[in-house]
Parts: C-alpha cells; structure tokens; sequence
C-alpha cells in the first residue's frame, strides 16, 4: 500500500507526460524552454492572476519574494512554527528574524488574534520592524485570509501566501496562490501537483513584483545574463520538469475532485468516534488534501499496529521550528505556542490521494478502528 501513489497517476498519463518529455529531448531548449512558458501561462490561468513564474523549488520560491522586497537584517517575519523548515529558513537566509504564531487548533492554520498579538508584542520591544506574515496553506487548507489581511493591512505588513501544500484548494471562491501580495508553491513530487523532481512557482497580481522577480531567478539579470543590475538566484524550473508538470495540471481539477471525494469517505467513517479527531474544513473552503491528518491520543501504539497492517503513515510535523536547534533562540508570540507544542504530539497522516479505491480505502479505515481498540 502506497501513502501517495504516484504510479497509479502515471498510468492514467504515462503516454501524455513521455510525449511531453519526448518533445523536451527533441527541441533541446532544456532551460528555459518554451514548456515553461506554457505551464506557466496555464497555472496563471488556473489560479486566477496576473502572473505565475516558475523557479527551482517551493523555497526559493518565498526567497525570492522575500529578496524582491528587500527583506533584511533588523525585519521581523512572522510565520507559524507547525509546518516545514523552509518557511522559516528563508526568512533567516535573507538575514530576517522568523517571529512563530501560534496556530488554529482544528486547521493547523496560523491564528488571527495570536498574530495580531505577536506583531503588537514585536513593536513594544522596538527591536526589530515588523514587515512581512508568511501564513502556510497547511495540509492543503487555505489559512483564513479573510481574518489575517486586516490584521496585515492595520500595521502595513506585506503577506505572502505559502501555499506549498495548498495549490488546488479554496476560500470563498478564491483559490489558492491568489491570496496576500504574492503566493508560492511547490512542485516537489508528494505535493498534490507534484513533478519529478524539483520545483516551484510564484503568483503575484503586482506587475513590477513580477518582473524583479523575473531578474533575481536568472542571477538578476538585467536586457540579457550579461547585465546583472541585483544580486540574485539560478533559480530557473527546468524545461523537463515543466513538460511533466503540463499533462498534470490538466488532470489536477478532477484530482482535486478525487482527493475530496477520499476524505469525505474518511471524516465520516471517523467523524464522533472516541479518541479520533477527523481535520476541519470551514464553511466555504476547500482543502486539495495534500494530507489527511488526524488528531489522536498515543500516536506511538497507533502507527505501530498500522504499520503491521501494512498501513503507511507519517508525522507532519513531530517538532515544531521553535523547538528546533536552528531555530530554538528566535522570538515566539506572547504567550509561547503550547498549542503547536501539544497538536505536533498527536497529529498522524494516514494515505491520502486522488486513486485510493473504496476497498482499500475501507481497509484503513477499519485499520484504525482495530488500532484504536488495541490502544484503548
């Protein structure tokens, strides 16, 4: 049993991805080929802004933006701690200091009132200048913008939207990549549009936005690559990767489709079930499931009787930044993150993707279940 299952998308487009890479190998234009171009023409399309630009992975991704705008030593950077090291890295990478929010504790999402109660605390101390709010799409959420922009908008923060795990999914008809100043994602190939290797794109309205950044992930060049006017990245999505990304976009809405149809079938098998908590989804949002993740008492015992079931599972994310050794000095929000700290203990992955069938599906479910009454 898969946890994502890559070979079952392969065998839907298999023909359509080695026409793709096929015509790569007979062109030539292996950088910056006329395949990214064309994705990125769809991915602006199918998210609804202005521009999309493709770059090497999701992490340059925000580091790129964070460089566009001059982010730099003395800037806070607001991020939350429940989620992967690349949101905060960039941030430290640039010379800026990560600030961690605490999180929604049935979202995983980053908190409104709690970052509002950060950027206050980080003005009183009068240490570093508030400037930007890196809110992650978590597990394929989108994190409630509708409640983080006026928080932003009152103390004049820029907002990029890490949507890494997010692309695909909604808030209010609004999808994802298309929130705050400027949006990211990643392509790496677990995500749910994921290529075959590395990869990532941004997503800006803002039009000067775009073409700095069209510079700094070319080495900031300026009218050609002998013309550097700014410091920046080799950061170019490569044209293969961009050619196999082609065919998976135009399957990706019903993907979308299929990934909510899978975790519909598992938060009502779960949903009321003692010591089990199914993920929420608010009114008029759609997650892309990039995970399924569930809330449980004694992880451990759970995977471990999973696990000789031949049922996969994973942690996303066991320790929180704040607590990790790069980051374990850097300021957190009044209060600490007992949340993040308690959630990073229970939370458990179980298989989540668009070609789960029902008699596997059931499996898991009734998997659980028996784990459950084992760890009882």
């Amino acid at each position: 049993m898969q946890f994502i299952d890559l070979a079952a998308q392969q065998e839907r487009i298999g023909d359509k991805i080695k026409s793709r890479i096929h015509e790569v190998l007979s062109h030539g234009k292996y950088i910056m080929g006329p395949e990214v171009k064309e994705l990125e023409d769809g991915l602006r399309n199918y998210v609804g802004v202005n521009h999309a630009l493709g770059c090497a992975n999701g992490t340059d991704a925000l580091q790129l933006v964070l460089m566009a705008w001059g982010i730099g030593p003395g800037d806070a950077v607001f991020v939350p701690s429940f989620t992967f090291a690349s949101t905060a890295e960039v941030v430290a990478l640039v010379g800026a200091t990560p600030v961690f929010v605490e999180i929604d504790e049935f979202t995983f999402n980053m908190d409104a009132a709690c970052l509002e109660s950060a950027i206050k605390s980080v003005i009183q101390q009068g240490e570093l200048q508030p400037k930007v709010v890196i809110p992650v799409d978590l597990f394929g959420l989108p994190a409630n913008y509708q409640a983080i922009l006026p928080v932003c908008e009152e103390y004049g923060l820029r907002v990029i939207e890490d949507g890494a795990q997010g692309l695909g999914g909604e808030r209010n008809g609004v999808k994802a990549g298309a929130f705050g100043h400027a949006a990211t994602t990643s392509f790496f190939p677990a995500k749910p549009l994921g290529c075959y290797g590395d990869g990532g794109a941004i997503f800006t309205q803002d039009d000067e936005l775009a073409s700095v950044l069209e510079s700094l992930r070319v080495h900031g060049k300026g009218y050609d690559k002998y013309d550097n006017v700014r410091v920046g990245l080799n950061s170019r999505l490569d044209t293969l990767q961009a050619a196999i990304l082609i065919p998976k976009l135009e399957v990706f809405p019903q993907e979308v489709i299929d990934r909510n149809r899978v975790a519909a079938r598992y938060s009502e098998a779960f949903a009321n079930h003692a010591g089990i908590r199914v993920p929420h989804v608010p009114a008029g949002a759609i997650s892309s499931w990039a995970q399924y993740t569930l809330v449980v008492e004694d992880r451990a015992r759970l995977m471990k009787i999973l696990a000789e079931k031949g049922i996969p599972t994973a942690v996303y994310y066991g320790k929180p930044l704040h607590m990790q050794t790069a980051y374990k000095d850097n300021p957190v929000q009044p209060g600490g993150l007992l949340l993040t700290e308690r959630l990073s203990d229970q939370v458990l992955s179980i298989p989540m993707h668009p070609y789960l069938d029902e008699k596997t599906q059931d499996y898991i479910i009734e998997g659980v279940f028996d784990a459950l009454k084992k760890s009882a």
